[in-house]
């Protein structure tokens, strides 16, 4: 029986949903200056599929990695946090 890999999963927070069936999600991770040792925030943004339009702006969300839906779209929302 042929089992099917983990899909990457993400927790963010959506920052645009004036698209159709799209919401951009921010995703914030901590990252260490090498030298000086000095905490940052780096951001990614992600566009994602929301099929049902039910996520908005400022919802925190969990996104999941998929087949690719359009030339920029590789992610979906799978819930709401």
């Amino acid at each position: 029986m042929p089992t099917t890999a983990k899909r990457r999963q993400l927790i963010g927070i959506v920052v645009s949903d004036k698209m159709t069936k799209t919401v951009v999600v921010r995703v914030d991770r901590t990252g260490s200056h090498p030298k000086y040792h000095k905490q940052f925030t780096v951001s990614q943004r992600f566009p994602a599929h929301d099929e049902k339009r039910q996520y908005h702006l400022g919802d925190r969300v969990v996104i999941e990695e998929t087949r690719p839906l359009s030339a920029t779209k590789r992610w979906r929302v799978v819930k709401k946090v």
